[in-house]
């Protein structure tokens, strides 16, 4: 299955770079080395969009279009392209958190322009709108979305103030977010989907200064985030993805310039990250999707 197999497919799409971006880089994390073109999104969609993936296809839900956006789009794995009409969340917003199983992609919060506590889902399968799945904890925007095969986790955010907030989901059922713990630090603004199906990541952020820690949970057990490692550069509003075995992060603005840059860090064990290569082009507040991360069966 994808979420096995060390060479899964990372994928980067739009963003700004500083002007509003349309382009799509893919790696394949199993090979460390520069991004290779995917393709040009038809419809280009920044403002951190909440991102998922099944192991076929990838998801941006939401995000900033002409303004802000209810729009999911899609991209195929497999094949390069642009992005494609996949149907419109319950409600426009810009600035979510994302997670995914290998069936059901889940976005929550944002703001549109007032912040938002809502959370919903789709069958990544089938193309539809969104279906209502609860609400988080508290209304905040720029939250970081990881997951297992079982549990969905937002980390992180703005209220509008910076929080430390993790909340949880089942992703199987409907129902409200719970409380998970804290992180180590109360920050926002950095990608989706940095997990293992035992572990996930929140890398990067901004507190209010730019940040590069990164921390990790162990999904199965509620608590506090502990301390993982470094990024080499402080980073907000960088590209995420994960096979189960390694994370990147790439791209973003580390605070004073746009960055290509991406890093990576072995899941399993801690410490700082290590370059992995460059993207094609320097950009920030896209997203990241990849058909090989912890909450695929």
């Amino acid at each position: 299955v994808a979420a096995a197999n060390n060479a899964t497919r990372g994928v980067v799409a739009g963003g700004a770079d500083p002007g509003s971006s349309n382009v799509v880089d893919y790696v394949n994390i199993g090979s460390i080395g520069n991004a290779t073109d995917f393709g040009d999104q038809s419809v280009i969609q920044l403002g951190k969009p909440g991102c998922c993936a099944s192991p076929t296809r990838g998801l941006q839900m939401g995000g900033y279009t002409t303004a802000n956006s209810a729009l999911i789009s899609s991209y195929e794995f497999a094949s390069k392209g642009s992005n494609a009409d996949f149907g419109d969340r319950t409600i426009v917003a810009t600035s979510l958190g994302g997670l995914s199983s290998d069936t059901r992609g889940i976005a929550g919060g944002g703001d549109n322009p007032s912040l938002t506590d809502i959370i919903d889902y789709v069958t990544i399968a089938t193309s539809a709108d969104a279906t209502d799945f609860g609400d988080l904890t508290v209304a905040r925007r720029d939250s970081m979305g990881l997951a297992s095969t079982t549990r969905g986790v937002f980390g992180n955010g703005r209220t509008p103030s910076q929080v430390d907030t993790i909340d949880y989901i089942t992703i199987a059922s409907t129902g409200n977010g719970t409380d998970f713990g804290d992180t180590t630090l109360a920050r926002h603004g950095s990608g989706d989907c940095v997990s293992s199906s035992t572990r996930g990541l929140f890398m990067g952020g901004q507190s209010p200064t730019y940040q590069n820690i990164i921390d990790y949970i162990t999904i199965a057990t509620t608590g506090d985030a502990s301390d993982f490692g470094d990024l080499s550069t402080t980073n907000v509003y960088g590209y995420t993805a994960s096979n189960t075995i390694r994370g990147f992060f790439g791209g973003g603005y580390t605070g004073s310039a746009y960055t290509k840059v991406i890093d990576y860090v072995t899941i399993a064990s801690t410490g700082d990250a290590t370059d992995w290569g460059d993207l094609i082009t320097a950009m920030a507040e896209g997203g990241g999707m990849c058909n090989g991360h912890g909450g695929l069966a």
